[in-house]
């Protein structure tokens, strides 16, 4: 689970560093960067979070 944490953190970084990096160049490629990886950090989120939900809910014999 830290490392899902440290994943996200460096998410975060890296975003906000690539939309700063538009506002100071005003190069259209960090703001893309930027919207690129949140939608994998999204996707990623989802899926785990889905995948947390599927096991509290399933019940799977040991």
């Amino acid at each position: 689970m830290w490392l899902l944490r440290l994943l996200a953190v460096l998410t975060v970084i890296a975003v906000a560093g690539g939309v700063l990096a538009f506002v100071f160049t005003r190069d259209a490629r960090y703001l893309r960067f930027a919207w690129r990886l949140f939608r994998y950090a999204l996707i990623v989120a989802l899926l785990v979070f889905a995948l947390l939900i599927l096991e509290r809910v399933a019940v799977i014999p040991a």
